[in-house]
């Protein structure tokens, strides 16, 4: 038989909830630092390689400016850890909330600078060099297998556009020659 009251039971249950909470708390936060570093590391060698000295500065400030969202986040986390921990009743949605709102405003900071808008468009500008060359390839494998590509097609139609234009303006000179022979 064990001396184990009620409240004994509490207080471990309480130690277990507080300890699994902590552990979760901070392996989200090693996640978001991962995260965090793997981002800047990223962004660093986009910006390194798609901007100038001034873009580039302005891209650190963004940054720099996301990254301090990312830290307020984290003491607000704390923060309202502690308050749990001192019986504070939190709804945990609060918690994702904290977090959405955080990486929110920490994307504004970086998505809202000139050196991300010019690494965004150096992205796309490739991208489409890219497409343009796949549907080259795509393009010349396909005539080289005598199938009809898209321009074939394409052009086929601007074909039988110009024939019923053509169409069209031989029955008006005809319409105008009958009506010039029956008066």
């Amino acid at each position: 038989m064990t001396d184990s009251t009620p409240t004994d039971s509490v207080q471990q249950n309480w130690g277990s909830f507080m300890e699994e909470m902590n552990e979760q708390f901070v392996e989200a936060l090693e996640q978001n630092v991962e995260a965090q570093a793997e981002f800047v590391e990223s962004w660093t060698e986009t910006l390194e390689a798609t901007t100038g000295d001034e873009r580039l500065s302005e891209g650190v400030d963004g940054y720099a400016k996301a990254y301090q969202v990312w830290m307020d986040a984290a003491q607000e986390m704390v923060e309202r850890t502690a308050d749990v921990a001192d019986g504070e009743q939190i709804d945990v949605e609060e918690f994702r909330d904290v977090w959405l709102n955080s990486a929110n405003q920490a994307f504004k900071e970086v998505m809202s600078t000139s050196a991300f808008a010019a690494a965004t468009g150096e992205s796309v500008q490739d991208a489409m060099e890219v497409r343009q060359m796949a549907d080259d390839s795509a393009e010349a494998t396909l005539r080289q297998l005598r199938i009809p590509t898209q321009s074939d097609v394409e052009e086929i139609g601007d074909r039988l556009v110009e024939l019923e234009r053509r169409q069209h303006e031989v029955e008006r000179k005809l319409d105008r020659v009958l009506e010039h022979l029956e008066e």
